[in-house]
């Protein structure tokens, strides 16, 4: 097997001062820097370096590295040494699942010297990458407590607008007075005709689990708390856990202020109480159904597995980035192996952050696709490009905008081209508009906890935001995966879930001014269309021997199949990718179309720039599966042997 990127562990050597100024001007860091803008007004108290293949690093040498780039740096540029640069200390934490080394600062940087930090890192030729260990967020919703819609006492699917037929049906939600046409439900009742999400795990990697009558929680002992960090987790020290049981993540009191090493400012964060946040996606992904009490999930016999990752002020990428790997069942260290590996995993989470292959998260998320997870993520809730946003900027991930009632995309969802469809979140206000009355038709509902602080009384509520979105796509991939097995199809790859959750996409009522992806969810038709055999070569688009073939992705798919039929007595065939915008991964198999699972030959690098060559090549078809397009995607494949 030809793979020209390995994904296995990264290590590297020593950097010196010496060669560190050597290295700086001959190695371009420009890719190799892994971070969005970074201001002075950032604070970086951590960092993920990898290193290449072949590269050997015990983990002292991240340490070194940084240390040494500390004084270069501050040698040489004195506006960015301040002095807690100067006196700035780094300590080597763990080794990420990934094989990244996780280094922590002895207090925070501003970003202006964390990115001149990690530029200079950069230099060393042995490292592939460096990022910013950034802390990530469950998205801050329209909680419940701003609405004055109340929540219901008893059993009240009514309430869930949000799972029924989007065919602008005239309903009244709670205690609204005004009704509203519902053309943003999923569909997701027609659906529990043909599956109900049987023999599916969906891992939810968010706050973790609290005690509730209408959740199944039988995993939450077997699962993890994911948070290293004694301060973001609320436990005695640092280090992991078993047992995923969501304790909290409340910002009120001192001890949460920024200026005690907190998160709330009172400018950018305010104080808040708990959220319960992963209660609720675990309600709306597989609340229990049809048993008389509370509301719905949308695939309800599926099996939720929580894993704690977020906590006060949210939670560190290679915290999360591990957390997926074990979710999917692959190896972390220091942590009994995953009994239960999820086939989907959601994160209603993130932040801001670059993520591509060779990122911690990014490495992360294409092993648990590897393994054949999908990867449902969160848009985001900032109004603006969710290319800026990671994970949604992740390759291979569903990303999800939100919508309300009408079906409009909702006021705060994030758009862009990395989003693969809208799904119903809420609107918050009378007719979805941007201001207003909240309504209880602004919100998706299900499972939540009363208590302020610590867990205390199981109830009801709602939320508004990307975050309720998520479950609702997540559900309906359990729900495609479930009808497949129980019409004894083969399993379906996480690039052709994604595929036709685009392709089933119901249009929007009125064309959005944004792009939130290829239209509104339709749990019901996608789950149809994961009922029908296929043949994936069949729509194989055919290369010409030397001739590039153009390819504009238009966010409809995450891959795109290519054939070439070779003759006999060919020699030097080359199979390649090229130039255009974005970072796909070029897959190869002769005579049968490949998966990430079972291709001959991959190439992975950053970028669009993959080559996959063979001497001697036997002939045949051979195919071409190119991943990670997405809307804005655009490239060139061809195919090329003598004779």
């Amino acid at each position: 097997m030809n793979r020209s990127k390995s994904m296995g562990w990264f290590c590297g050597v020593a950097l010196c001062v010496g060669t560190a100024g050597a290295a700086a001007q001959t190695v371009d860091t420009t890719l190799k820097v892994a971070s969005l803008p970074l201001s002075t007004s950032d604070r970086i108290d951590g960092f993920i370096v990898h290193y290449k293949p072949g590269t050997r690093a015990p983990s002292t040498t991240a340490v070194q590295a940084f240390t040494a780039a500390r004084s270069l740096v501050a040698a040489k540029t004195a506006t960015l040494s301040t002095n807690a640069l100067r006196a700035a200390s780094f300590r080597f934490a763990r080794a990420t699942a990934s094989g990244g080394m996780v280094v922590r600062a002895g207090k925070a940087l501003d970003g202006t010297a964390a990115m001149a930090l990690m530029k200079q890192v950069a230099a060393d030729p042995n490292v592939e990458s460096v990022e910013p260990n950034v802390r990530m967020h469950a998205f801050r919703d329209i909680r419940p407590a701003d609405a004055t819609t109340g929540t219901p006492n008893d059993p009240s699917f009514s309430y869930q607008w949000h799972f029924r037929a989007g065919d602008g049906t005239m309903e009244t939600i709670g205690k609204d007075t005004q009704s509203f046409a519902n053309y943003g439900g999923s569909n997701a009742v027609k659906a529990w005709s043909l599956a109900q999400g049987d023999g599916v795990v969906v891992a939810v990697i968010d706050t973790g689990a609290t005690q509730h009558p209408d959740l199944d929680t039988s995993l939450t002992d077997q699962s993890y708390d994911f948070i290293s960090d004694a301060f973001v987790s609320g436990r005695a020290a640092d280090g992991r856990a078993r047992g995923a049981w969501d304790q909290g993540d409340w910002t009120t009191g001192d001890t949460y202020l920024a200026s005690n090493g907190g998160c709330v400012d009172y400018t950018s964060v305010q104080p808040e109480d708990s959220s319960w946040h992963g209660t609720h996606v675990m309600g709306n992904v597989a609340e229990l159904t049809d048993n008389g009490v509370g509301m719905a999930g949308v695939a309800y016999k599926a099996r939720v597995l929580p894993v704690r990752a977020l906590g006060h002020c949210g939670g560190s990428t290679s915290d999360i980035a591990d957390a997926v790997v074990w979710a999917a069942g692959g190896h972390v260290d220091g942590l009994d192996d995953n009994t239960h590996p999820a086939q989907v995993i959601n994160m209603s989470l993130g932040g801001g952050g670059a993520c591509n292959a060779s990122t911690d998260l990014g490495k992360a998320i294409a092993t648990a696709i590897d393994r054949g997870a999908t990867v449902v993520v969160a848009a985001g809730n900032s109004g603006e490009d969710a290319a800026n946003t990671s994970p949604a900027n992740c390759p291979g991930v569903i990303t999800v905008a939100s919508n309300g009632i009408t079906g409009k995309p909702a006021f705060y969802s994030n758009y862009g081209s990395v989003v693969t469809l809208s799904a119903p979140g809420g609107g918050g206000y009378a007719n979805d508009a941007s201001s207003g009355t909240l309504v209880a038709a602004g919100f998706a509902w299900s499972a939540i906890n009363a208590g302020t602080t610590v867990p205390s009384t199981p109830t009801y509520g709602s939320m508004a935001g990307t975050s309720q979105a998520t479950p609702e796509v997540a559900g309906a991939v359990a729900l495609m995966i479930s009808a497949r097995a129980k019409a004894g199809l083969a399993t379906l790859t996480p690039g052709q879930i994604k595929t036709y959750l685009a392709r089933t996409a119901r249009a929007f009522p009125q064309r959005p001014s944004q792009a939130y992806g290829a239209g509104i969810l339709d749990t019901y038709a996608a789950v149809q269309r994961a009922m029908v055999v296929s043949d994936p070569t069949a729509d194989a688009i055919a290369l010409v021997n030397g001739v590039p073939t153009k390819y504009q992705g238009d966010g409809t798919a995450s891959e795109v199949l290519f054939k070439l039929v070779v003759p006999a007595k060919a020699r030097g065939l080359t199979l390649r990718t090229l130039g255009g915008s974005g970072d796909v991964t070029l897959l190869v198999s002769k005579d049968t179309a490949p998966s990430v699972a079972s291709a001959q030959y991959t190439s992975a690098h950053v970028g669009n720039n993959e080559s996959v060559t063979i001497n001697n090549a036997a002939p045949g078809t051979y195919y071409l599966l190119v991943t990670g397009i997405t809307g804005g995607t655009t490239f060139s494949a061809m195919g090329l042997y003598t004779q």
